[in-house]
């Protein structure tokens, strides 16, 4: 993470806060934390949800084959801009609202694992339970959906559509982090 990454990831969150959820970028530990969950030798198709300045996208990069197919979603047109130019082999979409039919536009049936840094507990009730479907209609039977969130504000709602494997703390974040590992639940 560079200095011009953290002003761009500032301004952002003075923009719309709700929508950021912190002022600075996802540390290292907390991406690697995140990436080192999935069983990479298995995953055709990814997708990270809020990218931002590309914390968890440089170990996506650094962990996923060529042959996978990532996207990532992120709302904010420069952080969007910078990074469909630093991965131009990612595709880049604004609205994860939209992960099902970005999916079909790319020709991917499911995904094997989504990564998420938006901050669910933010966002309004109807915001927070389209994304929640929209995640879990986008994975594979027995899919990874792996977030981190602030809080453990969120471990009811995802238990509800998803298996949680395990919540591990991030302390070496900023702020610390709780990062969820879920599996898709097959009925809800």
């Amino acid at each position: 993470m560079n200095f011009n990454e953290t002003i761009i990831f500032l301004k952002s969150f003075l923009h719309s806060p709700k929508n950021v959820g912190s002022v600075i970028p996802s540390s290292r530990f907390l991406a690697k934390k995140m990436t080192d969950q999935v069983p990479w030798l298995e995953v055709k198709a990814v997708a990270e949800l809020g990218s931002g300045t590309a914390a968890i996208t440089r170990f996506i990069l650094n962990q996923a084959y060529d042959t996978t197919k990532v996207l990532l979603f992120e709302m904010d047109e420069t952080m969007r801009t910078n990074l469909q130019a630093a991965y131009p082999n990612f595709s880049c979409y604004p609205n994860a609202t939209h992960l099902v039919a970005s999916m079909k536009q790319e020709g991917i049936q499911q995904l094997d694992c989504i990564f998420s840094g938006l901050p669910f507990f933010n966002f309004e009730p109807e915001l927070r339970n389209h994304l929640i479907n929209q995640i879990h209609k986008a994975l594979k039977p027995g899919g990874l959906f792996i977030a981190f969130q602030y809080s453990l504000q969120m471990k009811k709602k995802l238990s509800k559509h998803f298996i949680i494997e395990k919540i591990e703390f991030e302390p070496l974040n900023l702020p610390p982090a709780f990062v969820y590992v879920c599996r898709k639940k097959e009925t809800i």
